[in-house]
């Protein structure tokens, strides 16, 4: 199915020609069949004889409802351009086609309307003015069709070239992550909730849990119809109702997306670059009421241009940051928007999101489509993240992040100096961050990993003495409750000591490794119950009497493993809990 936008001035014959084409009525409302005017969005569909699904947006073309034409047309890529012979090239003809290039619409048909009064001569006037108006514009070379819908003349030949439309038109790109924005949200008897939009990016199927964002409500699909047929999956690129189980239909509006859970990053701020229109009167500064585009969502913002600049002159495009007043949108790079000045009532321009989560201040900020920028600027960024900022997929370099080398180095030289400081004695692994730590056991050059203790390299031990060796196997044999040895292995174990082998704690000793495997299963424990944990909880994990597990729990709190909070011990600043799994979906309520 391809899907395609009306556009064009007010009175133009756009409703006309959908109604010519489909059979169907676009305009659904009273007031509008009563005022001969389309007011909001109208939609239908057909399949063209060629075998073509073609399905309509009908858009509103009067100056006032250009809000309405905007949530319209911002997931379309091709469009049917309505110019009026008799009138021409209108106001409404002119921001439509801009808004249609703003948004990266790049494929078109244009239909010449009310021919059948004209004479040849004016037939040809009307077309070379058309023209003349789409040069240099991604209409330049479509087709235009003359055509006069109550004196039956060309509607054959348009639904030729609306089928080469289609035909020509690239298909719809399937990314694996869906997104449908809301432009309708009503009730039906008997199913309940249903959404329309125009799906994007990815297919949605019966059954799958979804999401509302900004709002994060999650819902069931129930249903699935596409030109008034009912499908088990619809694929990206359709128009497409949605019945939702979890969710009244007064809690959904117009400007709100149907995404997968955990899939977008939710956005408050982005970064863009702004195209103003040349047509615009007057130079752009963040002064003003300005009201963003995006999808189908009206959002005010407030904006600022990057850099050192001040404003933007017609014609001219910079680098903008822009503030939404929403609680988060589901966007990506690349993603197309239109600004508007609401004080003026007037398209300034648009253009292309291009960070959807800015780090930098806006002085500082220069933004970019590359993935690479993104992870330099931060640093270290965990994989699962990164996709959710830039739609791309890498695998982690380093643990579970993707770093960049820049910061790959300068973490290496923070352990190797810490490490040179240690000197021969090395310093305990449990002393390095998460990050150090996944840093370290992809053996960065320059420091190593010995017996759970770091050292810079060349200064790892050679080995142990006998007695040291024996000493540290019966520490091993019973690690949380380990043998008291005697007096003569005192040597030994300060040996053991001193290689970061064994500790002593609360005039016991144990190994290094027994405290490591303590400080995995005391995080276990808080990762199931962040609250805190007993010493009675604790011996009971560890399979040893209070003795023994009272120093344990002393050395993890002096390591700032573990906290103690009353009677309980809680998560210490340095303790790295197991990440939790995401919960089940919420009951169907439906």
């Amino acid at each position: 199915m391809r899907v395609i936008a009306t556009a064009g001035h007010v009175d133009h014959g756009k409703s006309t020609l959908v109604r010519a084409l489909t059979g169907v009525d676009p305009d659904r409302l009273a007031e509008e069949r009563a005022r001969g005017m389309t007011i909001d969005l109208g939609f239908a569909a057909t399949t063209l004889p060629g075998g073509e699904d073609i399905a309509f947006v009908d858009v509103p073309g009067h100056a006032r409802f250009v809000k309405n034409m905007l949530a319209g047309v911002g997931a379309v890529d091709s469009c049917l351009f309505v110019v009026d012979a008799t009138e021409g090239w209108k106001a409404q003809s002119e921001e439509h086609l801009r808004i249609l290039e703003l948004l990266g619409v790049s494929h078109g048909v244009v239909a010449l309307t009310k021919v059948a009064g004209l004479d040849d001569d004016s037939r040809e006037l009307a077309a070379w003015e058309v023209a003349e108006h789409l040069a240099g514009t991604f209409l330049a070379e479509a087709e235009m069709v003359a055509v006069d819908v109550p004196a039956r003349v060309g509607t054959d030949a348009l639904v030729a070239a609306l089928g080469r439309l289609a035909g020509s038109t690239p298909p719809a790109v399937d990314s694996d992550r869906p997104r449908l924005w809301v432009d309708r949200s009503f009730a039906v008897r008997g199913s309940g909730t249903v959404v329309t939009g125009t799906l994007t990016g990815g297919r949605l199927a019966v059954d799958n849990q979804l999401v509302v964002e900004p709002g994060g409500r999650r819902v069931r699909v129930r249903g699935l119809q596409s030109h008034h047929a009912s499908l088990r999956e619809a694929r990206p690129g359709r128009r497409v109702a949605v019945n939702l189980a979890g969710i009244s239909h007064s809690q959904l509006h117009r400007g709100q997306a149907l995404v997968r859970r955990g899939q977008w990053h939710l956005s408050v701020v982005i970064d863009a670059t702004l195209m103003v229109l040349g047509t615009v009167e007057h130079p752009v500064s963040h002064r003003g009421a300005y009201t963003a585009h995006i999808g189908s969502a009206e959002i005010p913002v407030r904006m600022r241009l990057l850099g050192r600049r001040r404003e933007i002159a017609p014609g001219s495009s910079a680098p903008i940051r822009l503030w939404l007043s929403t609680p988060g949108l589901p966007l990506l790079p690349g993603d197309r928007f239109v600004l508007r000045e609401a004080g003026r009532a007037e398209t300034i321009g648009g253009g292309e999101i291009l960070d959807v989560d800015p780090v930098l201040p806006v002085a500082r900020a220069d933004p970019s489509l590359s993935v690479d920028r993104v992870i330099a600027e931060r640093g270290w960024v965990e994989a699962g993240q990164l996709e959710r900022l830039t739609g791309e997929r890498r695998p982690p370099n380093v643990g579970r992040w993707v770093v960049g080398p820049d910061a790959i180095a300068a973490a290496r030289d923070q352990v190797v100096s810490v490490c040179k400081k240690a000197g021969e004695v090395g310093i305990e692994l449990a002393n390095f961050d998460e990050r150090r730590r996944a840093l370290l056991a992809a053996e960065i050059p320059g420091a190593v990993v010995v017996q759970g203790r770091v050292y810079e390299a060349g200064r790892a031990p050679s080995g142990l003495s006998s007695a040291a060796r024996e000493a540290l196997s019966q520490l091993e044999t019973a690690p949380w409750s380990p043998p008291d040895l005697p007096l003569t292995s005192r040597g030994a174990l300060r040996e053991l000591e001193r290689h970061g082998l064994a500790v002593q704690t609360g005039g016991l000793w144990f190994a290094t490794s027994a405290i490591e495997a303590a400080t995995q299963v005391m995080a276990e424990l808080l990762g199931r119950d962040p609250h805190g944990l007993t010493v009675s909880a604790a011996r009971q994990a560890l399979g040893v009497t209070r003795r023994h597990a009272l120093p344990l729990l002393e050395h993890l709190d002096r390591q700032g493993l573990t906290r103690r909070h009353g009677d309980v011990r809680i998560a210490g600043p340095r303790m790295t809990r197991p990440t939790a799994a995401p919960g089940p979906p919420a009951p169907d309520s439906g």
